[in-house]
């Protein structure tokens, strides 16, 4: 993802939440789109990773998602992040396949079943 750049105009187009440290920098941040529900990104920053913060983020998104109405959450994953996922709570429900050459590898689809 480097390189990878959130601008001004995504943001004012999607809800983005931001984790920050004590010194208000960014820790970690994620997407959250509602028609149709899907987390567009989620990330961590390297040197955050392990405590707790993907979680945190993810239990928010959640949060955000029910006082919404919403009753399922979809999230395309990196292959490498599905783990995380499940950890917190999405099911994985099939395949995006590859579509070189913007993605070679296929993804896992998941979902977040909110009661």
């Amino acid at each position: 993802m480097a390189g990878y750049r959130v601008g001004p105009d995504y943001i004012a187009t999607h809800r983005v939440f931001v984790a920050v440290d004590a010194t208000d920098r960014p820790f970690g941040f994620y997407s959250l789109i509602l028609d149709p529900p899907q987390v567009d990104l989620m990330f961590v920053s390297d040197l955050a990773q392990g405590l707790g913060i993907g979680r945190r983020l993810a239990e928010h998104m959640k949060a955000q998602a029910r006082a919404e109405g919403i009753a399922s959450v979809r999230v395309v994953s990196h292959p490498p992040a599905e783990g995380f996922y499940r950890s917190v709570g999405a099911r994985r429900v099939g395949t995006l396949r590859a579509n070189p050459p913007s993605v070679a590898w296929d993804r896992p689809e998941l979902a977040f079943v909110l009661d």
